[in-house]
């Protein structure tokens, strides 16, 4: 089995600091969102890695190289954004007659990874949203499977969100519905949708049962990016490099401090994530993201997220910084 995960979006909403790093690699509880993906996979089994990158995919390739040296990895360049269900079927040739596993590059989720990837059936994850118009929306059939999928619509007849896991055996039909999709230009909101070319599979008779994931972390906007970096704080724990240096510190868990960082008396946590390199001083830090090489002087900071290489001096903020940024808040 291979997996693909989709990685091309230009992360819009969670500018300014997808302006110089993808999506995929923004820090979150001492990690990146990439890696959390991967490492989830990885551990369940699956060798074999298809990354589809588009905007600054050539971080994406080094971060893979450098961190996942041990691993078969392949990368598919979607020139043009047209779509998830596009991007899938760029890697045709790569996937030939293997089954597939997709995990689109934002979404993280709770769930019996083993389980799902040794089942003999294809599998859709699925979980109850309050409004359902934003997503892939799964209409379950009487027999338990899934028995019409529809993408974003207008007036929903099921709760169940489409989360963005796909485990798909038949994958002759999946690559057939998309390039028929393609080929006949059926688009949802200008876009070739993976959920259309579900739905031509299901019409075709091919079968889907649903599993629920327990947890749903979005890391798509700012503010659910810093509450979803507080939850997996707290369930995976703080860890704090043994390469740094500490000077009249005071730290309050769940913290996450990466190797290099300078940090003199201060106040750092809960639900902190600090990155390499970074230094902070006579400041008071919680619930936040501080990027690596950010310098942090006489601050204040809570609900937070602050871009790599950045400095800042000054008083207290609720701040939202991209990336080789200088601020002086005096």
């Amino acid at each position: 089995m291979k997996a693909i995960i989709p990685v091309a979006g230009a992360g819009t909403k969670l500018r300014p600091h997808t302006y110089t790093q993808p999506k995929a690699l923004i820090p979150l509880a001492g990690k990146t969102v990439l890696s959390i993906i991967v490492d989830q996979l990885a551990e369940a089994g699956i060798k074999e890695f298809v990354f589809i990158i588009g905007y600054l995919g050539d971080k994406i390739q080094d971060y893979v190289k450098e961190h996942y040296p041990h691993l078969t990895c392949h990368f598919v360049l979607q020139s043009e954004r047209q779509g998830l269900g596009h991007a899938i079927f760029l890697t045709k040739d790569i996937v030939g007659d293997d089954e597939i596993f997709i995990v689109l590059g934002d979404t993280i989720c709770e769930y019996d990874v083993k389980e799902v990837l040794e089942s003999e059936d294809s599998m859709l994850g699925v979980k109850k949203v309050d409004d359902p118009r934003n997503f892939g929306v799964a209409e379950l059939s009487d027999n338990g499977f899934i028995g019409k999928v529809v993408e974003k619509p207008q007036i929903p007849k099921s709760n169940l969100a489409l989360v963005g896991l796909y485990k798909i055996r038949n994958t002759a039909f999946l690559f057939s519905c998309l390039e028929n999709n393609i080929r006949e230009g059926i688009r949802c909101k200008n876009e070739y949708s993976l959920t259309d070319a579900l739905e031509c599979m299901i019409m075709k008779g091919v079968a889907f049962k649903s599993f629920k994931v327990q947890n749903w972390f979005d890391c798509g906007r700012i503010d659910t990016l810093l509450e979803s970096n507080a939850i997996l704080m707290k369930k995976l724990g703080g860890k704090i490099s043994p390469d740094h240096v500490f000077e009249n510190v005071i730290i309050v868990p769940p913290v996450s401090i990466a190797r290099g960082c300078e940090i003199n008396n201060s106040i750092i946590g809960p639900n902190v994530a600090v990155g390499e390199d970074a230094k902070i001083t006579y400041s008071i830090v919680r619930d936040s993201i501080i990027g690596s090489f950010a310098n942090l002087y006489d601050v204040v900071l809570h609900d937070s997220l602050i871009g790599s290489d950045t400095e800042i001096k000054g008083e207290t903020r609720s701040l939202n910084i991209g990336d080789n940024t200088q601020i002086d808040l005096g």
